[in-house]
């Protein structure tokens, strides 16, 4: 059994490698098209945390990291939206892994999928009307191509952190 420092020791690397990979997508000038749609190159860091460490563990991480992000590159409203995103994903993630039938690439497509599912009901929460639902389609499209590309990436990670438990 790991130490309790050493866990925590985890925690915070894996914090700030998703951290920096907030940043560096800030860096990337991409736009998908669809507002509040990016590519979610932290998530790669969640997904491999879902993998490697105690569910609660990666709760802790998604939130800690959606916090800080948001307060460093972004806004209140902006954390506000990103952990509504962010904690349906890693619900259903955590659901759909526990199935066993789902691979990491599948698993890591419903997680960018519901992000965006989260984000939009809080968004129709906060504005008060349902008529942002367009969004959907577009929406939809952009989590599947960012949780696929996620989803390669987080299985090649785990590839090559096979024989290590965090």
């Amino acid at each position: 059994m790991m130490l309790w420092r050493t866990r925590t020791a985890f925690l915070g690397v894996f914090t700030a490698l998703a951290l920096i990979f907030s940043y560096v997508e800030t860096l990337i000038p991409i736009s998908l098209g669809i507002p509040g749609a990016k590519l979610g190159l932290a998530n790669l860091v969640i997904v491999t945390a879902l993998y490697k460490m105690r569910l609660q563990e990666v709760y802790v991480l998604s939130v800690v990291r959606v916090v800080l992000s948001g307060l460093i590159f972004g806004n209140y409203i902006s954390i506000l939206y990103s952990l509504a995103g962010g904690l349906l994903s890693l619900t259903v993630m955590a659901a759909l892994k526990k199935g066993d039938r789902f691979s990491v690439t599948g698993i890591s497509v419903a997680g960018g999928v519901f992000h965006n599912i989260g984000q939009l009901l809080i968004a129709m929460f906060i504005v008060e009307t349902f008529s942002i639902s367009y969004y959907i389609p577009g929406l939809l499209a952009a989590g599947t191509v960012t949780g696929l590309m996620i989803g390669i990436l987080s299985g090649q990670m785990l590839k090559r952190l096979v024989n290590i438990q965090f």
